[in-house]
Formats: structure tokens, sequence, C-alpha cells
């Protein structure tokens, strides 16, 4: 009888060991809400997590938010979109490398009659511009994100510090931000992706996109491993090189919503 249990009791010793193992093959990953809403994630970490067992559990949040995560050592790796801030996070010694992933684009939403008439603009200087001299609605995510960041960018190239109740600071995420300016009849920027897999557009369009300065960069950051010993590097080591990878660059330009390709790989 004593053998027996001991035996049982080995059983479930060994099967305890496999589950911890199997349970930390894991990684946080802070990124943006763009490639969280628009099913990017949806579509490619399985694959990832087929190829190297390492299952990749996201936090979905604005890009100033994503690097204060890592900043503080509560996430394994990074994928956001504002190079100019992942240029000064490793600068400043949070991270190791940065790599270019994928880019797509941002572009100008709008009501369907276009009151501040930004369709006809020749930049997205003067469509900006166009609509602070209409005080048209303009909601925007006012939440640091990297949509956030150049959004604000774009007002400053346009000459505008937009002001006045026009301008609607929501502090939310994309698709909120979207559904107050359908519930406003108002202007946003979005980046392309969540705009193509939003469903709630009703009398919203897109009416303006197009100039070089809307273009939308993603980079890949792998945290020090002097900042944060904890982390677990050699996994997310492994996320960043398939970003970067043949298949992950393939596994990126597969994914469509309704045909149409949101993302487009870049990696050097």
């Amino acid at each position: 009888m004593k053998k027996s249990l001991t035996l049982v009791l080995a059983g479930v010793t060994s099967m305890g060991l496999a589950f911890s193992a199997f349970a930390d093959d894991y990684i946080t990953l802070a990124s943006t809400t763009s490639t969280q809403n628009s099913g990017l994630f949806n579509a490619i970490l399985p694959q990832f997590e087929d190829t190297t067992g390492i299952d990749v559990r996201v936090v979905a949040v604005g890009t100033g938010q994503a690097f204060e995560i890592a900043r503080r050592g509560d996430a394994d790796s990074l994928l956001v979109h504002d190079t100019a801030g992942e240029k000064r996070f490793v600068e400043n010694g949070f991270a190791t490398e940065r790599a270019d992933v994928m880019y797509n684009d941002f572009v100008l939403i709008g009501p369907a009659d276009d009151p501040a008439n930004i369709g006809e603009a020749q930049s997205a200087a003067e469509a900006f511009a166009a609509i602070a001299n209409a005080k048209a609605p303009f909601t925007s995510r006012g939440d640091d994100s990297g949509t956030n960041r150049a959004e604000l960018r774009l007002w400053e190239n346009a000459g505008v510090d937009p002001d006045g109740d026009w301008y609607r600071e929501l502090g939310s995420g994309m698709g909120p931000t979207l559904n107050t300016a359908v519930a406003m009849d108002a202007y946003v920027m979005s980046d392309r992706a969540t705009w193509v897999a939003f469903g709630n557009r009703q009398n919203l369009r897109l009416l303006f996109a197009g100039d070089e300065v809307l273009f939308n960069q993603y980079g890949s950051l792998l945290i020090s491993e002097e900042k944060h010993p904890h982390l677990k590097h050699d996994l997310a080591e492994q996320w960043h090189n398939w970003l970067i990878s043949e298949d992950g660059q393939q596994a990126i330009a597969d994914f469509k919503v309704d045909g149409q390709q949101l993302f487009f790989p870049n990696a050097k």
C-alpha cells in the first residue's frame, strides 16, 4: 500500500512539475489597441505559438501606457508605434534593441457631408487646418497613444493649437473614440487597421489619406535584461526574432479584413 501511494504521489508531483513548466512558457506583451482591435493578433499569435510552444498574453493599451508598463518591468516584450519614443526608450537604457516590424497609415475620418471640406485638401496640414478653421467637432483619443502622439504632431505641423469646445480629448482607446465620433458626427484620426475593422460607421466616412506624414510604423523592442533581470528574456527574444523572420513577416502580410491587407511587413 505504501509503495502504491508513493508511486501515486510521485506521479502527481511529476505532473505538477510538468504543468508548472508548461505554465511558464508564456510572455506578457505590451502592445497597442490597433494591433488587438484589428484582429491581427488573433491571426498571427496561433502561428507563433504552434511553432514555439510559447503563449503570448497581450496587454493592449495606448503606446504611452505600453512604454510605462515595460519601463516598470511588467511586460516581457513591447510592440508599439511611436518610432521617436521607441528610440528614446533604447537610448535611456530600457531596451537593448528595436526593430521595424510593419507599417500602415493614419486616415482622417469625418461626416459624409464633410463640413470642413477636408476631402479637397492637398495635404494633411491643410486638412487639419480646415477642421480647426471650421471649428468642426473633432474627437481626439487624448490618451498618449501612438495615434494621439501622431495627431498632436500633425496639429503642430498645421500651425494649430487645438483648443475650444470643438476639440474633445477623450482619454480613451481607438474603438471608443470612433464610437464617440459616430455619436457626435465628428472628425477623428484613426489608424487604418482599426477603421477597416470598425463595424459602427453609420454616417462617418474615410475622407483624407495618402500624405506621407500619415505613415505609421510599428516596432518591436527587447526589454533590457540589466534593468529587469526577472523577465523572460529568452522567450521574448524568440517572439521578437519570429516577428522579423520570413515566417513572421509572411503571417503579417497574410492578415486581411474583407480582402484588404491592413499591415505591411518591412523588417530589415
